[in-house]
């Protein structure tokens, strides 16, 4: 095994520039996948932590007629707090109008306890206004209506009875979320004030669930699991990933295409030496080893060359982030201005296995015919 290792370095090093291309090919696409894997791993993470800190605490105890996609089932989709609401944040939906610069738009108006402490929304700048209808909205929503800090913007609703009613509410602040899901078309409010003026008293549409919270059945409310809601987000990363792999095929393609046309060239060029190999007594299992390690080495330089200009790259993204574009901030996605990278380690190391076994594997390939190959013929050169 010593004796074909270092016949195999000899030899890749006497090929100078076509070891260098074949490296260099197999060394981007090492990169290119741990880059764009980290990145998506990187915004699945984050997502994932901002709807969980934002909007989805530990589950959500949704009403059984209310549906987070259907804009109708908010007329019908609450009901009476239970008794058992120990480690539970209500959340009050009802449709309204808004006129921002004499325009009318549809709106939701959300009703939540300012002293809540389950998500990060700022409810607690509704306690600390002195203005007599204060609200708090979101960046998107602010972009959407042209609102500030200090705007008064006029609200139309209906109440339980159908009647219309309208007041000038305050925006007290303007938060800055990463979650569209509480942020678009949407106003929050005392939940206190949205009832008195609605009529809806203790009457909520979700609960959002704490760390002490207990799952128990409570009639006509379902409980959606932290995991489930999470899902789609799941979902989506998925798909992103498998759309990915199509640019990984394709540059894994082109440098094990590479190699494979060095290898056959290779065996082709190199017969007298082949047969000298097999004349001096070394068996065709040897010589196809002695080949089959020239492609497997491809990978590990190609590995060390990743590693040396890939690693600055992956420590700058760790730092600094991967910068999305304003446009894909507005997708109704939960993204962030910045996506930090994730390397895990199992990320790491299967891209390592499959830069190896690839390599080895399209190395191998054209070095079994070195087991047909006929001694006295190779000496002389000719092809067989």
């Amino acid at each position: 095994m010593n004796l074909e290792l270092k016949l195999s370095i000899k030899n890749l090093l006497g090929a100078k520039l076509r070891t260098l291309l074949n490296v260099l090919v197999l060394s981007i696409s090492f990169v290119v996948i741990i880059l764009l894997n980290s990145i998506m791993d990187g915004w699945d993470a984050q997502a994932k932590k901002d709807s969980i800190e934002w909007e989805f605490g530990k589950g959500q105890l949704l009403h059984n007629q209310y549906d987070p996609n259907d804009f109708f089932s908010i007329l019908d989709g609450h009901g009476q707090i239970p008794e058992n609401d120990i480690g539970l944040t209500p959340v009050f939906v009802h449709q309204a109008t808004i006129y921002p610069q004499n325009r009318m738009m549809n709106t939701i108006l959300k009703g939540a306890d300012p002293n809540q402490k389950t998500t990060l929304l700022p409810t607690h700048k509704l306690l600390e206004s002195k203005a007599l209808l204060p609200a708090i909205i979101g960046k998107r929503m602010a972009e959407a209506t042209n609102l500030k800090i200090g705007d008064e913007l006029l609200v139309r609703w209906r109440d339980k009875n159908g009647a219309f009613d309208a007041a000038k509410i305050t925006i007290v602040d303007v938060f800055n979320s990463n979650v569209p899901a509480i942020d678009l078309g949407q106003i929050w409010i005392s939940i206190e004030t949205l009832w008195s003026i609605t009529g809806h008293k203790n009457e909520a549409t979700l609960f959002i669930a704490s760390d002490s919270f207990v799952n128990t059945n409570l009639d006509s409310w379902k409980f959606t699991s932290q995991k489930e809601l999470l899902q789609n987000i799941t979902d989506l990363v998925s798909q992103k990933k498998t759309g990915q792999s199509i640019v990984y095929l394709l540059l894994m393609g082109i440098a094990l295409l590479a190699i494979f046309d060095t290898q056959v060239l290779s065996i082709y060029r190199r017969q007298k030496e082949i047969g000298t190999y097999i004349a001096l007594g070394m068996t065709r299992l040897r010589v196809v080893r002695l080949f089959t390690l020239e492609g497997s080495i491809y990978s590990f330089l190609a590995l060390i060359l990743g590693g040396l200009y890939g690693s600055p790259l992956f420590y700058l993204l760790s730092k600094f982030g991967f910068p999305v574009p304003p446009a894909d901030q507005k997708m109704g996605l939960a993204l962030a201005e910045t996506i930090i990278p994730v390397y895990s380690f199992k990320l790491v190391l299967g891209t390592v296995l499959l830069v190896l076994i690839s390599a080895t594997i399209v190395s191998y390939l054209p070095a079994r015919k070195i087991a047909k190959l006929n001694p006295a013929l190779a000496l002389k050169g000719k092809q067989q």
